[in-house]
């Protein structure tokens, strides 16, 4: 089963470049121009990662896409993808889970997504089942290793 990607960037160049290496690579990808679009297809789909770039219609659009796949039932791996590390400070609290930093050598960004793809499925299986509650998410954050 290939591995499916939603891929979000409003350049053009960098969407298509990047979805032709991934595909290139064995991976399945979708593409959204915009973190609008991107939402969409987050609840019409499931992907097993997304990456989004951070500035898009607004300065914190991908934050937008980040929180909508949070909330998927699906849970998929997510990164950021940005220009502009420095000014994205907060991408981890917001929830993505690693910062790929463009531009990027091919092999780097590919060795990046398996490690986060191998890593979000290993916390996938070792995390309990909760209903997303607050007091899910602290009682498990409350539990020992």
């Amino acid at each position: 089963m290939k591995r499916r990607i939603l891929l979000v960037d409003d350049e053009l160049a960098i969407l298509l470049t990047l979805k032709a290496v991934l595909e290139i690579h064995g991976f399945e990808v979708e593409t959204a121009a915009s973190g609008k679009e991107a939402v969409g297809k987050l609840k019409a789909a499931s992907y097993h990662m997304v990456i989004t770039d951070m500035k898009m219609e607004h300065e914190r659009a991908g934050y937008d896409v980040i929180r909508v796949a949070k909330k998927t039932d699906y849970n998929p791996a997510v990164a950021i993808l940005t220009a502009y590390p420095l000014l994205g400070g907060d991408w981890k609290t917001e929830g993505a889970q690693s910062m790929l930093v463009k531009p990027m050598n091919t092999d780097d960004l590919l060795r990046q997504i398996e490690a986060l793809l191998i890593q979000h499925e290993d916390s996938k299986h070792k995390a309990p089942k909760s209903n997303g509650t607050k007091a899910d998410r602290s009682s498990a954050a409350k539990r020992p290793a």
